[in-house]
């Protein structure tokens, strides 16, 4: 009876003992459970881009991150992915509508496979600048398009930049809508891109961007669009010898967050989320702009020839592209292509 009472004891103690570890492990393991600001468990949000580290979409990605982490007291916390590491725009976009990650910021193209209404800003030459594409984005028509992401279990936070889309080629400089004809030139997998570029006389292919490096290595394509910075931050100077001020489309990159994720924040979380991301928005906006001014001469001294587009030149392929822009009003929805159209000209008195 002693040496059965002995035993029971020694298993009681050592019962107690493995509660007491396990709950150590839990607290460990979330951060210490608590969180200095709510009260309540810490939490992640996983961010992940596209495109480099030394891209200022990335460095933006790393400004939201300093401000939400500094707001919330550490009860939020940002880890942050680049190069694709996450996956491309849509599988992300995808991962976000499944709350199987939190933070992603997709440039609008792909972002109209969810909503047809984004493919506006995927209209040739819409944009005269980029003063007048804050305003419109920032005001309320932009605001609108940032809304109907919430039936498609999104949330939009605001417009970062991407910036005016240029050519690249490996055949010949593009000055004029001649020296389109049959150059064969990634785009992104986007209808509206892919028939503008046939009108301009050119042969666009879609494309992953994560394969056209050695695409445009192998000769597959003669070239591809994309701003200055993207441009020489991919090294596509390796393997293209032209570049032109095309500026043919204005890509914004849209701030987005799994619905799922942000209806379980406070109010005040969602505020500081709102607020961080626009915040560092302007923050990658400013370094956006300086980067394309910078990288445009990078990409000169690299040894790619720069061809200027006149304004004569541009307004031939404008009225090229227009019988596009007709046949794709309806597919986009005319009432928001006719808002967008007065937004501009609002902006631009």
């Amino acid at each position: 009876m002693k040496k059965l009472a002995m035993v029971l004891s020694t298993i009681l103690l050592i019962a107690m003992l493995a509660a007491c570890g396990n709950s150590g492990e839990k607290a460990s393991s979330n951060g210490g459970g608590e969180s200095a600001s709510n009260g309540g468990e810490s939490k992640v949000i996983k961010a992940g881009i596209g495109l480099n580290d030394q891209h200022p979409q990335y460095k933006g990605l790393l400004k939201f991150k300093e401000i939400v982490e500094e707001k919330t007291d550490g009860a939020i916390t940002v880890e942050t992915y680049h190069s694709g590491q996450l996956g491309d725009d849509r599988s992300m976009t995808e991962a976000l509508q499944l709350g199987t990650q939190e933070v992603t910021v997709p440039s609008t193209a792909p972002l109209a496979n969810f909503v047809p209404e984004f493919s506006v800003f995927d209209i040739p030459f819409l944009f005269p600048n980029e003063e007048v594409a804050d305003t419109v984005l920032d005001g309320e028509v932009g605001q609108e398009l940032l809304q109907k992401l919430e039936s498609q279990n999104l949330v939009g936070l605001s417009y970062w930049e991407n910036g005016f889309r240029d050519l690249t080629n490996s055949k010949r400089a593009v000055a004029t809508m001649k020296d389109f004809d049959g150059l064969k030139i990634r785009t992104m997998e986007n209808d509206l891109h892919l028939d503008a570029f046939k009108a301009l006389g050119a042969n666009p292919t879609p494309m992953a961007f994560t394969e056209l490096f050695t695409a445009l290595q192998q000769g597959t394509v003669d070239g591809q669009e994309n701003p200055y910075a993207t441009i020489y931050l991919q090294k596509f100077y390796e393997v293209q010898n032209h570049v032109s001020n095309t500026h043919h489309i204005y890509s914004p990159f849209v701030f987005l967050m799994s619905k799922s994720f942000y209806d379980g924040l406070t109010e005040d979380q969602q505020k500081i989320m709102k607020e961080a991301a626009v915040e560092a928005g302007k923050y990658e906006r400013k370094l956006n702009r300086e980067a394309n001014d910078k990288y445009l001469q990078s990409l000169q001294d690299e040894g790619m020839e720069y061809t200027e587009i006149t304004p004569e030149a541009r307004e031939e392929m404008v009225k090229a592209v227009a019988p596009v822009i007709d046949e794709y009003k309806g597919q986009i929805g005319e009432e928001t292509v006719d808002k967008v159209y007065k937004a501009i000209e609002e902006a631009q008195k």
